[in-house]
């Protein structure tokens, strides 16, 4: 099965709880590569590739996240796979 890749915005609480860290231990347990980042505007960005299975299992994580986290949006979008990433990164 062919790698995806998806570019997900996630809104809310989500700075200042953890909610990166969370993200890569979520991402590693899986086998998915890519990173999370904060942005300027308080939501965090997600990049992620895997396979169709893993990713669906991680977007069901990250879009209910940590306990002090509080999502209210999430804005993804599938793109083609680069296969660029080693791993999960956190990115600042």
């Amino acid at each position: 099965m062919a790698a995806k890749r998806i570019h997900a915005i996630v809104k809310g609480k989500v700075q200042g709880v953890f909610y990166r860290e969370f993200t890569r231990r979520e991402a590693e347990a899986l086998g998915v590569s890519g990173f999370a980042r904060n942005l300027k505007d308080g939501s965090v960005e997600i990049i992620a590739e895997g396979e169709e299975r893993q990713l669906k299992e991680f977007e069901k994580k990250f879009r209910k996240g940590p306990l002090m986290a509080f999502i209210t949006d999430v804005e993804m979008k599938e793109e083609p796979a680069t296969g660029e990433f080693d791993g999960f990164d956190i990115r600042f």
